[in-house]
């Protein structure tokens, strides 16, 4: 019976899914899935406003880190981990000079990580880019398609704004979906 626990592994920064991807690639090759069964980035989609396009971008919660569920009792996944290309070393395994044994996650730690994961997953929309009161917007969607305006009313819960937009010289209030505008440049 496998011994297995969740480690944190230190990669080469924006290197993340490189290192995750030979990670398990070496494991496969080297039929070590029972005692590595998975590798985990905890990341997050972000839904973000560029030139009236709306884009989806993951964004990692622990950038330069990857969770690595292991059993390192014999030292053949320890070293191949660690030999993995990417891959720093274990977090809290030493300091380079001295030799220690990576230290494992604490479970109550690895639920509240693959918690925020899980709860990433079912949320529908996140938007990167809240607003500010105060600053100049454009519509990008709608009967206003065009239109710029000042955020009077930013009402994040309902992921919606108040919006001030001049039609025939008159200021008139909007609200808006954060979908529907873009912060101007």
């Amino acid at each position: 019976m496998a011994d297995l626990k969740w480690y944190v592994v230190r990669a080469v920064s924006g290197q993340e899914k490189k290192a995750k991807s030979y990670l398990e690639n070496e494991v496969a090759r080297h039929n070590l899935t029972e005692m590595v069964p998975q590798v985990l980035i905890p990341s997050e989609k972000v839904y973000e406003m560029r030139n009236g396009k709306k884009r989806v971008r993951e964004r990692s919660f622990f950038p330069g880190y990857v969770l690595v569920h292991a059993d390192i009792s014999n030292g053949e996944v320890e070293h191949l981990i660690t030999s993995t290309p990417g891959v720093i070393g274990f977090l809290g395994a030493g300091n380079g000079n001295t030799v220690a044994k990576p230290v494992p996650l604490r479970m109550s730690e690895v639920n509240r990580i693959l918690g925020k994961v899980d709860e990433s997953e079912e949320q529908v929309e996140t938007l990167e880019t809240p607003f500010i009161v105060g600053e100049t917007v454009k519509v990008m969607d709608g009967p206003f398609n065009g239109f710029s305006g000042t955020v009077e009313e930013v009402f994040e819960e309902r992921r919606k704004l108040n919006v001030m937009v001049k039609i025939f010289g008159r200021n008139t209030p909007v609200e808006l979906n954060y979908m529907q505008v873009e912060k101007e440049q």
